[in-house]
């Protein structure tokens, strides 16, 4: 009797240590910055943006190749990446410091430059074509912004939303809020004010209509309603994503809205969505396997949180809680390589999902096969789901998941104050190009347009746009009125060329504590997969 017991206690330690053993290995591995890309920049220069929402006919390319014909929410971007939208396509991209680019159907932007961290990173994106809506946050958290159409170029000093329109060469640029300095060349300069507008001149580019109003279009509420599902996110902050570097990303919100944090004493904190509290749930049991040029293929979760625990940190499975990642030292993979998996403590039997391995032969000009995985179960989860709402025990400490903090707002203004939409299908855009002022030839540069509108406020959803002040009369907007009736997940019909529209987060976050890493989380390694 005594040797069996001897012989179950020793079996346990050896499978113990096993266990510990593999998730040091793997927290070393990711840590050193093994590289398992084949080519590209997998260097710590390497950036990368989250796309954050796709809805209908959305393709990404780089260099004229297709990376996939339709793409998914969460992939990361990386530069040269081209982001085209169909007749019923819409995408989001979201950057690091909260700022936003939102391409309507029929359109199309490249991220031309997309290098460095923080303050010292710059990115650049051109919109080839189409319509399009740039939130900037202006403060260079994430390094400086331009945004480029044709020959001309616009920053944004402080957050300044605006609205350019490529549909009628060379195009309009339209400011609802904030500053933007606006360039073609040496032939012109302009900076443009909350409530301006001014649309470009083909045939001379120092000519140009400057208009002290914004024509509406009906995609202005579209955008609105992306910036409203946004801030609706942001609205449980709790101190654990607070404390982490680039705490401004939003893909930090998608964790706060979708699941609970816990402050673990040894471990740090410790983040678990909601769906993990169904026995049997595995964190990749949905998404996909997509090819990219620089690093071959990479996990996209189909989760709408599924970004940033994907990209850096650890999942571990605590025996008496379920599933639960930590942040750890949390640089993305594409600064140090790894791309599989990133797993430290596993459940017993559990049979980690592999990579696949590379597709040899060239594609000419299309895309390596998407490789959709699903491991949910086909009868959905059985079983008393885990408890999340109270106190739980993991590795061994009852601790208690943390209470929010009051919300920080996007843009870093009044609080929002916006009225919600429950439905919304934004109507075919139809041409609709307002009457171009005729420029004397004497008058070179400025030429002001007939204001056509009263001071109004422009409100888009969820944030109070505070016009600065000027010695001169407000500038402000107000959306247009229009009837929504459409269920709000139909898709949208074709927009023409120029009437109207618009879950989840850039880079990774730091560790707990502030200090950075290298691409996985180690202190994970001492507590998953513990009774």
């Amino acid at each position: 009797m005594d040797s069996d017991v001897e012989g179950t206690t020793n079996r346990k330690e050896r499978a113990g240590r096993r266990r510990a053993a593999w998730g040091v290995v793997l927290g070393a591995f990711i840590l050193g910055g093994t590289c398992m890309a084949q080519s590209g920049d997998t260097g710590p220069a390497a950036r990368a943006v989250r796309l954050s929402y796709v809805s209908g006919q959305v393709q990404i390319a780089q260099g004229g190749q297709a990376i996939t014909t339709q793409a998914a929410a969460n992939m990361p971007l990386f530069e040269g990446y081209q982001v085209t939208t169909g007749q019923d396509g819409q995408a989001e991209i979201q950057f690091e410091d909260g700022s936003v680019a939102r391409i309507a159907p029929d359109s199309g932007l490249t991220l031309s430059v997309l290098r460095g961290q923080g303050a010292n990173g710059s990115a650049v994106i051109q919109l080839n074509g189409g319509l399009a809506y740039f939130e900037l946050q202006g403060s260079y958290q994430a390094g400086q912004i331009q945004v480029q159409f044709g020959d001309a170029a616009v920053t944004a000093g402080g957050f300044t939303v605006m609205r350019v329109d490529m549909d009628t060469p060379p195009g309009t640029l339209a400011v609802f809020s904030g500053n933007a300095h606006l360039t073609e060349g040496e032939a012109m300069a302009v900076d443009l004010h909350g409530g301006e507008s001014v649309t470009l001149n083909a045939n001379d580019p120092s000519q140009y209509n400057l208009a002290e109003s914004v024509e509406p279009n009906s995609w202005d509420q579209w955008n609105s309603d992306r910036d409203q599902a946004l801030e609706a996110t942001a609205n449980d902050q709790t101190p654990a994503t607070d404390s982490f570097v680039n705490s401004e990303n939003p893909a930090w919100n998608d964790l706060n809205a979708n699941g609970n944090w816990y402050d673990v004493p040894d471990q740090g904190y410790v983040w678990s969505p909601y769906v993990a509290a169904n026995a049997g749930w595995d964190p990749y049991g949905c998404g996909q396997w997509v090819w990219t040029p620089g690093y071959g293929y990479i996990w996209v979760s189909c989760y709408a949180w599924g970004y940033m625990p994907y990209q850096c940190g650890l999942w571990n499975y605590y025996d008496s809680f379920g599933w639960g990642w930590a942040p750890g030292a949390c640089n993305p993979w594409w600064g140090a390589g790894y791309i599989g998996p990133n797993i430290g403590f596993a459940p017993r039997g559990y049979h980690p999902i592999l990579r696949p391995h590379l597709v040899q032969r060239p594609v000419p000009n299309g895309p390596r096969p998407v490789i959709v995985v699903n491991r949910e179960p086909a009868g959905g989860y059985s079983g008393p789901p885990r408890a999340r709402t109270g106190p739980v025990v993991i590795a061994g400490h009852t601790v208690e998941p943390l209470q929010p903090v009051p919300a920080r707002t996007m843009s870093g203004g009044s609080a929002p104050n916006y009225p919600i939409r429950q439905q919304f299908n934004p109507p075919a855009r139809t041409p609709n190009v307002p009457a171009r002022t005729t420029m004397p030839v004497e008058r070179r540069g400025y030429v002001p347009a007939p204001r056509t509108a009263p001071e109004e406020t422009f409100r888009g959803a969820d944030r109070n746009f505070t016009q600065p002040t000027r010695n001169e009369p407000s500038r402000n907007y107000s959306q247009p009125s229009h009837n929504y009736s459409q269920p709000r997940n139909e898709s949208a019909p074709s927009r023409g060329t120029s009437g109207g529209g618009h879950p989840s987060g850039g880079g990774g976050g730091g560790s707990h504590g502030g200090g950075g890493g290298g691409g996985g989380g180690s202190h994970s390694s001492s507590g998953g997969g513990h009774h």
